[in-house]
């Protein structure tokens, strides 16, 4: 969707590209990933366009003594050796911003682009009619220090970068250079397509290893590596998020969305360091993380316990030969907790978001009206957390639509209208689906598909309307 279309950012949802950015604060680092429209599902792209000619860095003595060095450094570190002779080159904040546009035009179409927005739209992840195209563009373009492209085998930082700066920038981007020579690493990332999730797990993997070998090459004069020291706390390296224009604007979605790959993934890389030091990543190249699930909880990974696939499964004619789907992809853990942290308090979106156990998701747009109909399915690992979602969701629901009518609820059921179309949420035994935008009869032939119990569309409720509705405000 978003992330990894924002599904990952953008889930997403995705929204993700492979593209790896450094942003250099003064006095704080703090690295975001291009996750340009994560949450649409992608489709094979043609070569980016080249960047634009450098601005010196190919004739700048200086810069590419100290490039060699740095990556003599994170060779190092890592293991990973230099294969073939690497480009570098600096670029002027102009230069920066073309580079980002063609990007995006690579990693998603038009079409895709738009599709992801809609639906972080439709999850209520950004605002109604939010230019997420021209945010994320602007963002980047005022936040990148550096990057390594992939495509290109190349590594650029910023012309505006002080001297005294570049090295920390250098540490991480060259990682990912190195990185790349053993691993090839974007048609690695891109192999999880089209799950979004799975793809911004690999994203976690990429940013989280960069991550950790910036902190090792942080500490290498003071003698000590990063995996022989106590659990390091993200926050230490992050300054505030709200001291710049772009992020200031920032709906939470996206800023959380840009930085779960570095954070998470730096947690989940710290489990690999301290298990088997910098070899213990051929292993994770070799079996990737299968969701963000097992990023936000490595146990899980080293135990192998992973999701089975979970699809919508709607019937035959719903919603209708008006509407079109616009995509259909997996949230993961990752983006139901940001689901859910919309409306209810964050340490209580992770504890149910942490009862995930598979999902999918499908949005729809009617022809004409550009009308949106949400269908999701999400498996939890008991009934008990199916019954923990339907309670929270239910709430959640009623502050995302404030203004409701015909509220009726009746056990694991609850339902009511709205002026975009009538909005239900169901669960039963471990799973709970819901749809937003439709009818009572689409919801009930979904159900009858699904072979779940029959559940009145219309379950008993007390017989004035305001009383009613009363009911029901106790829950929501």
């Amino acid at each position: 969707m978003f992330g990894a279309d924002t599904r990952n950012l953008l889930f997403c949802q995705s929204m993700q590209t492979v593209t790896h950015v450094c942003w250099l604060r003064s006095r704080s680092v703090l690295l975001f990933a291009v996750l340009l429209l994560a949450l649409a599902p992608a489709r094979p792209q043609q070569a980016a366009p080249a960047p634009p000619a450098s601005t010196g860095g190919a004739s700048n003595p200086e810069f590419l003594a100290t490039a060699d060095e740095v990556l003599h450094d994170m060779s190092q570190i890592t293991g990973w050796t230099l294969k073939e002779p690497l480009k570098k080159s600096i670029r002027s904040r102009e230069q920066i911003r073309a580079y980002v546009l063609a990007q995006m035009d690579n990693e998603k179409d038009a079409k895709e682009r738009y599709a992801s927005a809609r639906s972080a739209e439709a999850f209520g992840l950004i605002p109604k009619g939010f230019n997420l195209d021209a945010f994320l563009v602007d963002l980047l373009t005022e936040q990148i220090a550096g990057l390594y492209d992939p495509k290109a085998h190349e590594f650029y930082i910023a012309d505006w970068i002080a001297p005294d700066e570049q090295r920390m920038v250098m540490s991480h981007e060259l990682t990912h250079a190195l990185m790349d020579q053993q691993f090839r690493i974007e048609p690695w990332a891109h192999a999880a397509r089209p799950n979004d999730d799975a793809e911004m797990a690999r994203e976690a993997v990429l940013e989280g290893s960069a991550m950790a070998a910036m902190l090792d090459y942080m500490l290498k004069d003071k003698g000590l590596k990063l995996r022989d020291l106590p659990d390091v706390d993200p926050s230490l390296f992050v300054g505030d998020l709200t001291d710049t224009p772009q992020l200031k604007k920032a709906p939470p979605f996206i800023k959380d969305s840009l930085m779960f790959p570095y954070f998470s993934g730096l947690t989940f890389s710290l489990t690999v360091l301290r298990a088997d030091g910098w070899n213990g990543f051929v292993g994770v190249f070799a079996k990737p993380p299968a969701n963000t699930q097992q990023i936000m909880h490595p146990a899980l990974y080293r135990e192998g316990k992973a999701a089975a696939p979970l699809k919508i499964d709607l019937p035959d004619g719903v919603p209708g030969s008006d509407w079109t789907k616009l995509e259909e992809n997996s949230m993961g853990e990752f983006g139901w907790k940001e689901v859910l942290k919309q409306f209810l308090d964050e340490d209580l979106a992770k504890r149910i978001a942490a009862w995930w156990d598979g999902d999918d998701y499908a949005t729809y747009e009617q022809a004409g009206s550009k009308r949106l109909m949400l269908f999701t399915r999400i498996r939890l690992t008991t009934e008990e957390g199916a019954s923990q979602l339907f309670a929270e969701y239910s709430e959640a629901l009623g502050k995302k639509y404030s203004e409701r009518r015909r509220v009726s609820r009746e056990g694991r059921y609850l339902s009511f209208d709205t002026a975009d179309g009538g909005v239900f949420l169901r669960c039963s035994g471990r799973e709970c689906i819901t749809l937003e935008g439709g009818d009572r009869e689409q919801f009930a032939k979904w159900v009858k598909k699904l072979s779940w119990p029959e559940n009145s569309p219309e379950p008993t409720r007390p017989a004035d309307p305001k009383a009613a509705e009363a009911q029901v405000q106790r829950t929501l």
